[in-house]
């Protein structure tokens, strides 16, 4: 089979994301590639990796149509493993090979990143992109064609990012007119949206069933990957039965994540923790909490996005992957930082919400409620700064602050008043109830 694939990163995620979409376009025969993976930091696993064959089993784990499910396949789909820190040369061989196609990538938020001590020289260079400009520029000097890139980093238009970096490395390198124009012209950077919770190795007995795997790794049976452009002819994800969207704009499909995933997640962590619930998927099990929860998503997020097919199938989706039992994802891990998270996820529906019905949103403002009671009684973890105003402030200079949420909320003041009341005198879960009721 071809090695028609270059893959940076070797973590948990691609492997059960790509690695395993490609491997089920070989086991179809829809495909004929593997994937060569190269280690973006020095410290890494592609030499364990390789050291067992570049085989590992995987497990998806979850809820579908209410029913719990778990497949197992042992992925077969990448052929080699090298780290460029040991081997530069057989790094930038791969420039030489005419079938590779495609580069995907996820090395973490924070890998996307020029760094301008990164030299030409350097074997590798240290950051990602510069890695990658590094090997771009041995495929231009082979006159072979360029690539179509797939990042899967979790920032904004990452493929965007990542052209803008490897630009600028051409340019503080000075490799020249003519490799910027090869850069621009005869090759891909797609913006994608990937999501998938993939957990890794888990500590649940999972590992006894293959002794000896270290790369062995579980993931939800949910995923999405949002990519702009059309490239189903070469690499055929759809045909596989694999939940891919080609489109021209990945815009609409992050804000539906954001507002409905992210946002339903952000709207109940502080109700939940005040209510004694540890977990998601204890939330989902209390009616009360769940009640409340799909309130939020179905009469107030929803009809404020659009109800579009797209994302009430997404929205049904999220239920689904909250009552994992495979997953125990802590609302303390989801508070972390919830002041900002509140003002991206869940502050631009409340404010639409207002605009479009003249109200605002009942279960959205006894979110921003329950936050701030959280944050005042309790020991959030956020920027030191954001802990003194929430905890010293007045509500009146809480709301005020457009440091905090980007706009004044002064008129959400009388409507959080109350609720704080509510919540002091009568607890979180008798308060949901409540606005339940109402």
């Amino acid at each position: 089979m071809k090695r028609t694939v270059i893959q940076f990163g070797e973590g948990n995620f691609l492997r059960g994301f790509f690695d395993a979409f490609l491997d089920e376009m070989n086991e179809k025969g829809l495909y004929d590639g593997k994937a060569v993976v190269v280690q973006p930091r020095a410290g890494g696993k592609c030499a364990l990796l390789k050291a067992q064959g570049c085989r590992y089993n995987l497990y998806l784990r979850g809820v579908e149509n209410g029913e719990v499910k778990e497949l197992h396949r042992t992925v077969g789909a990448v052929a080699d493993a090298l780290d460029p820190y040991t081997d530069f040369e057989g790094y930038l061989s791969l420039a030489d090979e005419p079938d590779f196609r495609f580069i995907v990538s996820n090395t973490t938020e924070a890998g996307i990143a020029f760094d301008e001590g990164c030299r030409f020289t350097d074997r590798p260079a240290l950051s990602f992109p510069g890695k990658l400009t590094q090997l771009l520029f041995r495929r231009y000097q082979n006159g072979l064609p360029g690539f179509i890139l797939l990042p899967c980093e979790l920032i904004d238009k990452n493929g965007d990012a990542l052209k803008s970096c490897v630009l600028a490395y051409a340019r503080l390198w000075a490799l020249g007119d003519e490799f910027l124009r090869w850069v621009e012209t005869q090759n891909v950077f797609a913006n994608t949206l990937v999501d998938r919770i993939v957990t890794g190795c888990p500590d649940d007995g999972t590992e006894k069933r293959h002794p000896g795997d270290r790369f062995l790794d579980t993931a939800e049976l949910f995923h999405l990957w949002v990519i702009e452009g059309d490239f189903e002819n070469e690499l055929p994800l759809q045909k596989a039965g694999l939940n891919v969207v080609w489109t021209t704009d990945v815009s609409p499909y992050k804000k539906i994540k954001v507002r409905v995933l992210n946002g339903a997640h952000t709207a109940l962590f502080a109700a939940a923790l005040l209510g004694g619930l540890e977990t998601v998927g204890e939330a989902m099990a209390d009616p009360v909490a769940s009640a409340f929860l799909r309130k939020c998503v179905y009469e107030e997020i929803l009809p404020t996005i659009g109800e579009t097919p797209e994302s009430l199938a997404f929205a049904s989706h999220v239920f689904d992957r909250f009552q994992n039992p495979f997953l125990r994802h802590r609302w303390r891990a989801i508070a972390l930082n919830a002041v900002s998270k509140f003002a991206v996820r869940d502050l631009p529906t409340l404010l639409e919400y207002k605009e479009k019905t003249g109200a605002f949103p009942p279960c959205l403002t006894a979110s921003l409620a329950f936050l701030l009671y959280f944050y005042k009684n309790n020991a959030p973890e956020d920027d030191a700064g954001t802990v003194k105003k929430l905890r010293e402030g007045s509500l009146k200079e809480i709301l005020a602050d457009a440091s905090l949420w980007g706009t004044d909320l002064a008129p959400l003041e009388e409507e959080i008043a109350s609720l704080l009341s509510r919540i002091e005198n009568n607890g979180a879960k008798e308060t949901l109830g409540w606005i339940l009721s109402e």
